[in-house]
């Protein structure tokens, strides 16, 4: 009997023994709720669940949460993943905003005139169906998890994972865990108005915080033993919180999610809500603040964290280079579903070539490029390896059945003045590839411009341009002496003078070495000037007809412009060179010979230090021949509004203060940004101006003109707003300048 018991306890220990030598592996599941902005505290927390040593087995997310989740799931450290949203300026991402250097010169052109934009087809205004298409943010995820671009089934990821989205015909809760991943999450982060729902198969799909915030139960029926859950969605709020119509409704639409919180909560092991209380879904400034409030909820818990990694086993998890994302060589480019625009038109706005090296950051300009066409309700695209260490791209684009717009925009200036802008803007009016604009300017000075151009990409486009151009001024008398005018003829000091200009050109254009643009064409311009302080004409009009002839050119055009702000550059190159060869006129110069004019302009800069930045700039103009034409004559003085073939700009002077068909200017301006939009400079510019100044050596013999300038601005969504006072000691006097809006 003795033996049988020791026999028996021998027995018990080694069953136990082995019981405590090899425990039952715990599985666990990590659920990451949605919340916009106040996401951000996952990271923190997750830092804290990596630190205690917990392995996590599977992970389900909804929005935020499933941003956060997937990129945990592919391989990055919860540390890693810190660095990358601390880096990320998420404003510039949601809002779609693509850097100026790399839109095309059309683009530029269009996103530095309107201020507002609506759809506008069948002749009915509607609102855009969201703020933004989410194509920054699917750019971002494509770059960030193209080391498991191969991957169609979640559960092959490093840490199995599913995402929710929900099924905006049918208003259903959708797991998503086969597709491509950056698609999925996109799918599933796609908030209601903020971003456009998001295609999948022949379904379309908004945020999963919809239908289901907390998808606890589906990552339980992953098979985890223990769920750990992050939540970061919002309680109910007291009658003190709820004094605008956004709070009341947030308040309403979160009494379902709230109540079902009750059981989901129930259902988690290990609860991390960290304080969200004094953040939103768009507080994404404050996401420092938001990411350590994450981290401090969790070290609540972190003994618990501890004891829960100490019953796992270890295991070794999988490293990637992630440094390899930077860069891509693409050998082949294949694109569906395009109908209305080729090809040629596509790559164009892809600026792709292949085979080509490029970086992601190029590939993403150019897909925001295409994006900003507004042509394309979704542009989709996966990288696939070709089998010889290069990429295929295949793209899988929506066309936009939206082909007419409604624009705005409002200007003012001390010269042109007070100027609204109404446009209407077609697309596929003629051909696939064409867009017809029409800008009708109202106010002090009625004016319009119209443009129609055929883009053919890289080939050569074709382009019809119509402006009319009028303002009227007080000159100094001296200003219109040289269009037949005698002094000795009036006592006055200065005259009304009225300025009507219209233009027609038809050209062609390309890109060269795929950076500039070149173009050729012929022109009509029809040129009027007149006053009607003085003198009376043949049909006893009280007016002076100084000009009103026709010309007709060639001319030809070479721009590169790589600025970063058009109006506050702080780094890049600009140079743009015109020129144009008039053959004959019409009209009242009779006495009309051939001749010329070139005009250029050189601009860099150049981020000296923190937010101080530098820009110099030079630029000129000279007309060659045909003397007697003077009407060709560059306007120099002034500030604020459009340059156009006549008017230069010049600090220190009025507006239309000298004239001469020779200017040589520089200009050297410093600029710090005191805030985020807003600005403050100085500058100072150096000109000469007047007749045949490269023959009679004007442009060595010393400097006519100086001026200096300090200012401040301000970058809104009608543009920049400038205020400036600037001096000249040549007169001894000073001037203010005024600058509202986009000019044109």
């Amino acid at each position: 009997m003795k033996k049988l018991l020791i026999i028996a306890l021998l027995l018990y220990s080694g069953i136990v023994f082995s019981q405590d030598k090899n425990p039952k592996d715990i599985k666990v599941g990590l659920v990451l709720s949605g919340g916009g902005a106040k996401g951000f505290a996952h990271i923190g927390a997750l830092k804290v669940i990596e630190e205690a040593g917990v392995r996590i087995d599977y992970i389900g997310g909804t929005s935020t949460g499933a941003i956060v989740g997937a990129l945990y799931a592919s391989g990055y450290s919860a540390v890693q993943i810190d660095s990358i949203f601390k880096a990320t300026d998420f404003v510039r991402l949601i809002q779609d905003e693509l850097p100026r250097s790399a839109k095309t010169f059309f683009e530029k052109e269009e996103a530095e005139k309107y201020a507002i934009t609506l759809p506008f087809d069948d002749f009915k205004v509607a609102l855009p169906s969201s703020i933004s298409k989410g194509q920054n943010v699917y750019n971002l995820f494509s770059k960030l998890t193209s080391h498991v671009n191969d991957i169609d089934d979640f559960n092959d990821l490093p840490i199995p994972f599913f995402c929710v989205a929900t099924n905006i015909e049918t208003g259903k809760e959708t797991i998503i865990n086969k597709g491509y991943l950056p698609r999925a999450v996109t799918a599933s982060g796609a908030l209601p108005t903020l971003f456009t729902p998001v295609k999948l198969g022949d379904s379309l799909y908004v945020d999963g915080g919809v239908t289901n915030n907390y998808p606890v139960e589906a990552v339980r029926a992953m098979g985890a033993d223990i769920i750990i859950g992050i939540d970061v969605q919002d309680s109910l709020k007291t009658r003190e919180n709820l004094k605008t119509a956004i709070a009341i409704m947030n308040q309403v639409g979160n009494y379902k999610t709230i109540e079902d919180m009750v059981e989901k909560r129930n259902q988690t092991d290990i609860y991390i809500h960290p304080d969200i209380t004094n953040y939103s879904v768009v507080s994404f400034d404050d996401k420092l603040e938001i990411i350590e409030n994450g981290t401090k909820e969790a070290k609540l818990y972190f003994d618990e964290l501890k004891a829960l990694a100490s019953r796992q086993k270890s295991r070794k998890k999988k490293t990637f280079d992630f440094a390899k994302n930077n860069s891509l060589f693409i050998t082949s480019i294949e694109i569906n579903g395009n109908e209305q625009y080729t090809r040629s038109y596509i790559l164009g706005k892809l600026k792709l070539r292949t085979p080509t090296n490029t970086s992601f950051e190029k590939f993403n300009e150019g897909v925001n490029n295409l994006s900003s066409t507004n042509n394309f309700n979704e542009i989709n695209y996966r990288f696939y390896n070709d089998g010889n260490g290069g990429t295929k791209v295949v793209f899988n684009i929506m066309e936009s059945e939206s082909k007419t717009s409604l624009r705005f925009g409002a200007h003012f200036d001390n010269l042109y003045k007070t100027a609204i802008l109404v446009n209407i803007t077609g697309k596929r009016l003629i051909t696939n590839n064409d867009i017809t604009s029409f800008d009708f300017i109202i106010g002090d000075n009625l004016r319009y411009n119209f443009n129609y151009f055929i883009d053919k990409g890289y080939y050569w486009s074709l382009g019809l341009h119509s402006n009319y151009n009028t303002f009227d001024e007080n000159v100094a008398l001296n200003f219109v002496t040289q269009d037949n005018l005698n002094s000795e003829d009036t006592d006055l000091n200065s005259l009304n003078f009225e300025y009507n200009e219209l233009t027609n050109q038809f050209y062609l254009q390309t890109f060269f070495k795929r950076i500039f643009l070149l173009g050729i064409g012929a022109e009509h311009k029809w040129k009027y000037y007149k006053t009607e302080t003085i003198g009376i004409d043949e049909d006893e009009i009280p007016q002076t007809i100084f000009e009103d002839t026709n010309y007709f050119s060639a001319f030809g055009y070479v721009i590169f412009d790589n600025y970063d702000n058009k109006f506050f550059p702080t780094k890049g190159l600009y140079f743009r060179g015109d020129f144009n060869f008039y053959l004959f006129a019409n009209g009242n110069n009779e006495n009309f010979n051939e001749f010329s004019v070139g005009r250029a302009k050189l601009g860099y800069a150049h981020s000296l230090f923190g937010n101080l930045s530098g820009l110099i700039e030079a630029e000129g103009g000279v007309k060659i021949g045909g003397d007697e034409t003077t009407s060709f004559d560059f306007f120099a003085g002034g500030y604020g509004y459009k340059e156009s073939s006549n008017l230069v700009t010049l600090y220190g002077y009025d507006d239309l203060s000298f004239r001469g068909n020779t200017f040589l200017k520089a200009t050297l301006t410093l600029d710090y940004k005191i805030f985020k939009k807003s600005h403050i400079n100085i500058a100072a510019n150096i000109a000469n101006i007047g007749d045949d100044l490269f023959d009679n050596k004007g442009w060595i013999d010393g400097v006519d003109y100086t001026g200096y300038a300090i200012g401040c601005g301000w970058e809104t969504i009608i543009g920049p707003i400038e205020a400036k006072y600037a001096y000249s000691p040549e007169r001894g006097e000073g001037s203010w300048y005024f600058s509202v809006g986009y000019p044109f």
